[in-house]
């Protein structure tokens, strides 16, 4: 058999799969329909640490009531967003001050298109739809999922993790 032979398989399959056609399909992300039951558990201490992320979600990062932040974060609130520091007034720093945003009244329901609240131990994630624009065609948009998620201790959030990457 010839060395030609042995090759040619790959060689084949790599010239189509070079034109194939790209898949596009996507399903969209899709908010639940009542998000502020989600921040609910049968479970005591599971449904007092959701509620502390809806607070955070509802008076801090939707009507960035940041003069509330000690009631939600820790001081030393620990932060892997790569766009913010460490430590409560550094976080209340970089919405107040670096992205300026102003109070408004804390609203009765959430405006966030939240799609899941999961709990377990200490932790809670938040998932919301998020709308980018399409990259190949910015005429477009589609939805992906962002995520928040924090470590409760003694009922305040004492570390964040989310998807952001440096602005």
């Amino acid at each position: 058999m010839s060395v030609f032979k042995h090759h040619r398989f790959p060689w084949v399959l790599g010239l189509m799969l070079a034109f194939a056609p790209v898949a596009q399909a996507q399903e969209a992300v899709a908010a639940a329909p009542d998000a502020e039951a989600l921040f609910t558990s049968p479970d005591p201490k599971l449904n007092a640490n959701k509620q502390v992320a809806y607070r955070i979600f509802r008076d801090l990062l939707e009507a960035n009531q940041w003069d509330k932040a000690g009631d939600y974060l820790t001081e030393r609130y620990i932060q892997h967003n790569p766009n913010a520091a460490s430590g409560r007034q550094s976080v209340i720093d970089f919405f107040t001050k670096v992205l300026k945003r102003q109070p408004t009244p804390i609203q009765d329901k959430l405006k966030s298109p939240v799609v899941f609240v999961q709990a377990e131990g200490d932790l809670v994630t938040v998932a919301t739809v998020r709308t980018e624009k399409d990259p190949k065609d910015p005429s477009k948009t589609y939805t992906t999922t962002w995520y928040d998620t924090w470590r409760i201790v003694d009922g305040k959030a004492d570390e964040h993790w989310d998807s952001a990457v440096k602005m």
